[in-house]
């Protein structure tokens, strides 16, 4: 099993904030920040603004278990912040691990999968 080290510290998601890319969708912002480590990082921001303790920590485990479950799906020697937006609230597993999963594809961090923002191949049928 493989098990990533949670980050903790302010100043490590600040690092990850100024110097890592970000992409979002409707649920989750997700910024990435490439490292030279052997295993990845990862940080879960959830604001007061999505709602009560209990909402947010429920979405903190979503989270969490989406990342872990797909874990050997990312690419090695990452640091990963995911910041949940409003939206999340009320949604089931299901639907943040979807949207963990596009914004994977999205940062072309995901292993043996095609960035979603590569051109098309000519002549490709896209369905």
């Amino acid at each position: 099993m493989i098990f990533s080290e949670s980050l903790k510290k302010y100043g490590d998601f600040q690092r990850v904030y100024k110097k890592g890319k970000s992409y979002a969708n409707k649920y989750l912002v997700m910024y990435v920040l490439r490292q030279d480590t052997q295993e990845n990082r990862i940080g879960i921001s959830v604001s007061k603004k999505v709602g009560n303790s209990v909402v947010r920590h429920r979405i903190t485990r979503l989270i969490r278990e989406s990342y872990r479950l797909n874990e050997t799906k990312f690419e090695k020697g990452l640091t990963i912040v995911v910041v949940a937006r409003a939206a999340a609230k009320g949604k089931s597993f299901s639907e943040i691990e979807s949207a963990l999963m596009h914004l994977g594809r999205l940062h072309s961090i995901l292993l043996g999968q095609e960035s979603l923002t590569a051109p098309l191949i000519e002549g490709s049928d896209p369905k």
